[in-house]
């Protein structure tokens, strides 16, 4: 028998109208007439479901063999171009929803679906233009397609490094002019360079496969990548510093995140050698692209190619396009026809996987939790991954953070605490400040596992009552340098450990040294030498420079022998005020931590 749903008809406050389901399933033939209900103003829409298929809204253009997986599953509708307002009235009928980069999945999108909508498919692998916030607050599964697009991204860099170095476009286009100029475009070999990859994931190794097939001497920069990988490549892992001071020609494949947000600027290029070559297929956000402007034009920067850009499209009187000395395509970095199949396979199963409601691996935003359970661990979820991303911006180096431990001091048992979801939490601080990829419970082992991250789990059970879940959490990475020294525990290992007061996450204990500061904002470490006068000269400082101090604790190990100093701060010092601390002369190594 065929069954019929009703909707709501009403005008939202913007005046867009609105359907909601009714749960209601008829006793009766669907061809009958139904009568009006009163005091209402209900439509009754009829609807065949003799199928019973969900129904797959793809807005962006897909590959045919992508299509064709989908119709084997579910009802397929390729509306392309659509506009805000269109879409917000179209998802409320769709199960699934599938986009590229130019579709903006906001908020109220999640909202106009008015729960329906289970899944969205992201066929690529940055997902900037989807409100994961939105996305999980309304139960709804992000997925993306993370290597599909691989080898043409790092083919295209190769391209654009290659055509770079002989001036292909510029040349190309003075011969369309009627032109022969042959001394103008001279070029430079690519043989015995010194090309700086930064960032070491799947397309910055497969770049300098092919860098390395060139006769190019590479270099890799990528705080997280494991050292045994890049010497399988044959490429050396360097520090940022080092990477800048001896690149030839520089290739971005690192994600856009916080932490690379113009990366690349007016500071970063002057340290490069002079007359570097800049490549960049990865996001247009890690370069700044003012600063870039300056260093071509002063010559510290002898060409650039790029393939992204802050702004997509750029404006048409961007100067960067316009410069001579730079090579540009329109986001082509996945546009090859075996890529854009392979893109369309790939999310199409993943959507198809989060319909029949498995896990997939490619999930990028974190699973609903019962409400009790998210209320208990909040705080503690909270102060999890900011002891990840605390410990990760403490390591030096370029080794890679491959072996960390956690301890979970609590007087609950070991059967009524579950300690996954902090897990998660703990590996997406570690990864997710210098990745793309985005950690929830669903990939948190699994993204560990593929990075050679091992973590491994310690409880210390503590008399008391179970009210509280836990004490307090200890984060500990193992053998790797610390840019901080202070922060190496007596094991040696770099250690911070947290716990929840009020409500809210505080660190307190830095290597040996006891703290106590609440982890928000900034975070400025200072080893000292215990003495009066350094607390009011430190704040002096940050006064000067209208930085407020919202926490402040010393830990010591005797009365005027050394102590450790933390002190969180609202706004990020500035370059020259952290200069001043460090030259306070009692002041022994300090460092300053974005939270």
């Amino acid at each position: 028998m065929s069954t019929v749903s009703l909707w709501n008809l009403a005008l939202s406050p913007n005046k867009r109208i609105c359907l909601s389901p009714l749960s209601w399933r008829p006793s009766f033939p669907s061809h009958a007439m139904f009568p009006r209900r009163q005091n209402t103003k209900t439509v009754v829409v009829l609807v065949r479901m003799l199928d019973s298929k969900p129904t797959v809204l793809v807005a962006e253009k897909l590959g045919d063999a992508g299509i064709q997986l989908l119709k084997t599953f579910a009802n397929v509708d390729c509306s392309y171009n659509l506009s805000p307002e269109e879409l917000c009235t179209k998802i409320s009928l769709c199960d699934a929803l599938i986009v590229r980069s130019g579709t903006k999945v906001t908020r109220e999108v999640f909202e106009s679906s008015m729960g329906r909508l289970k899944v969205v498919g992201r066929a690529g692998v940055g997902i900037d233009n989807v409100d994961l916030s939105a996305a999980t607050e309304h139960g709804c599964l992000v997925v993306n397609a993370p290597t599909a697009n691989t080898i043409a991204a790092a083919e295209h860099g190769i391209a654009l490094l290659t055509a770079m170095a002989r001036n292909v476009s510029q040349a190309d286009a003075s011969m369309k002019a009627g032109k022969w100029q042959r001394n103008k475009y001279v070029g430079v070999s690519l043989v015995g360079k010194t090309l700086a990859v930064m960032g070491f994931g799947k397309v910055g190794s497969e770049v300098a496969r092919r860098a390395k097939g060139l006769g190019m001497n590479v270099i890799a920069h990528d705080p997280y990548a494991p050292a045994d990988r890049a010497r399988a490549v044959g490429v050396e892992l360097v520090n940022f510093e080092e990477a800048l001071l001896t690149a030839d020609f520089i290739s971005m494949h690192m994600p856009l995140t916080p932490a690379t947000s113009k990366m690349f600027n007016d500071e970063a290029f002057s340290r490069v050698k002079r007359g570097v070559r800049i490549v960049n297929v990865a996001r247009g956000g890690v370069i700044d692209e003012e600063a870039l402007l300056r260093a071509l034009d002063s010559g510290i920067v002898a060409q650039a190619a790029l393939d992204v850009f802050t702004e997509e499209p750029p404006p048409k009187e961007n100067k960067l396009v316009r410069h001579e000395n730079v090579t540009v395509t329109p986001h082509l970095g996945a546009s090859t026809t075996e890529a854009q199949e392979v893109v369309a396979l790939e999310i199409a199963e993943a959507v198809v996987g989060a319909l029949k409601g498995e896990l997939a691996a490619t999930a990028v935003n974190a699973p609903m939790v019962p409400p009790q359970v998210m209320s208990e661990l909040a705080p503690f979820v909270s102060l999890t991954e900011k002891l990840g991303r605390l410990a990760l911006q403490l390591v030096a180096g370029g080794s890679g953070v491959k072996f960390v431990k956690v301890t979970y001091a609590s007087a609950r048992g070991r059967d009524d605490l579950d300690t996954r979801l902090l897990r998660a939490m703990i590996t997406k601080g570690l990864i997710e400040p210098i990745s793309s990829v985005f950690v929830n419970l669903v990939n948190a082992d699994f993204t560990a596992k593929q990075r050679g991250l091992r973590l491994t789990e310690e409880r210390i059970v503590l008399d008391g009552s179970p009210e509280n879940p836990l004490e307090f959490i200890q984060v500990q990475i193992a053998n790797v340098e610390s840019k901080f020294a202070s922060a190496i525990s007596e094991s040696g290992e770099i250690t911070v450990e947290g716990r929840v007061k009020d409500g809210k996450p505080h660190l307190t204990k830095v290597g040996s040294f006891d703290v106590d500061v609440s982890l928000e904002g900034g975070l400025i470490l200072c080893r000292q030498i215990d003495q009066p006068g350094i607390i009011g000269s430190v704040g002096s400082i940050l006064g000067e420079e209208n930085v407020n101090v919202n926490f402040m604790s010393v830990g010591r190990i005797a009365p005027r022998k050394q102590a450790v100093m933390t002190i969180g701060v609202d706004e990020e010092p500035s370059r020259d005020a952290l200069k001043k601390i460090g030259e306070i002369p009692a002041v022994e190594e300090f460092v300053f931590l974005k939270l």
